[in-house]
């Protein structure tokens, strides 16, 4: 998952070729046919695994870090998603790909809605933890917006037209207006 990962990262969806695939992971292709059927196969596999890496880069710890109040956890949570790193870089340009994909893929857009929703979930909750006296329908929505911003800056900051420290400073500020919103 982590070749298929590279290799989307890399061409795009449209360029991921099973060939350069196998070669990356350093199987054969038959295997990786047995293992997933068809190119939809890979792309929801990707998916799920590039969903799975950012919560895990997301939520992680250091073990002897003070624990983070609510907001300080949210906070970390979004704008650890914005760091230039190789495993998040490769990871925002996937979930991107994947994304615009969805648009002309239609067996790709209920993953991608599920793995979305799901993101919009724990934001929403984290959200709650902060403003406990939210309401759910706002709650929601607040996650939505930040999680799309997110989304969009986050294909700025890749693209080149936004710089990172902007891009996390925007992130900051919407998280603080979101907030406020829900008081």
């Amino acid at each position: 998952m982590e070749a298929a990962a590279r290799v989307i990262a890399r061409r795009g969806v449209r360029g991921l070729r099973v060939e350069e695939l196998a070669a990356e992971a350093g199987v054969s292709t038959a295997l990786i046919y047995y293992h997933f059927k068809d190119r939809t196969g890979i792309l929801r596999a990707t998916l799920e695994f590039i969903s799975d890496r950012a919560e895990r880069y997301t939520t992680e710890r250091d073990s002897g870090a003070q624990p983070l109040d609510a907001r300080g956890e949210l906070e970390q949570t979004l704008l650890l998603e914005l760091q230039d790193t190789a495993e998040v870089r490769e990871n925002s340009t996937a979930w991107g790909e994947l994304r615009a994909s969805a648009v002309f893929d239609p067996e790709l857009r209920e993953d991608l809605a599920r793995a979305t929703l799901v993101w919009v979930q724990e934001i929403a909750e984290l959200l709650g933890r902060v403003r406990p006296m939210g309401g759910a329908a706002a709650l929601a929505g607040s996650a939505e917006r930040l999680t799309a911003l997110l989304e969009g800056l986050s294909v700025r900051w890749l693209s080149g037209s936004l710089p990172l420290a902007h891009a996390r400073e925007l992130m900051a500020c919407a998280i603080d207006t979101e907030l406020e919103r829900l008081r």
